[in-house]
């Protein structure tokens, strides 16, 4: 889903809203609480909540992240992103195993979690390579 607002200028600064990583997460956090919306998985409260709180947890800390002032302060909020994505693969893996979370489902969701770790990570690591250049 496209944002409700208008589209930036093409002079308009950078900011997280043009991280592909940051929108692929938002639609994985999105497809999450549909996923935990189903008839299937509404009797499961305490599982839905960690669910979407993970998921939900990945996409805001990139955002701030990306809004800090320093590569290290963004860095510290990057980490905590991939680690509720971790969280997050944790979860649904269990709910798989008990059978709440349905095949289809999870593989899908696993491919999004993936790509989105890949992103991720290519994010930490420029982050990073810019924390070492201003360093030195």
């Amino acid at each position: 889903m496209e944002s409700p607002l208008p589209a930036p200028r093409s002079n308009a600064p950078f900011t997280f809203r043009d991280l592909t990583v940051w929108k692929q997460s938002r639609a994985l956090a999105s497809d999450i609480y549909r996923l935990v919306s189903t008839p299937k998985l509404r009797g499961h409260y305490a599982f839905c909540d960690q669910l979407g709180r993970a998921a939900l947890s990945v996409p805001s800390n990139i955002a701030e992240g990306d809004e800090r002032g320093t590569n290290k302060e963004s860095l510290r909020f990057l980490f905590i992103a991939r680690g509720s994505l971790s969280e997050l693969e944790t979860q649904l893996w269990i709910g798989h195993d008990l059978g709440w979370v349905e095949s289809e489902d999870y593989r899908k969701l696993s491919e999004k979690m993936g790509n989105v770790a890949r992103l991720l990570g290519g994010l930490i690591r420029m982050r990073q390579q810019r924390l070492r250049a201003s360093e030195t």
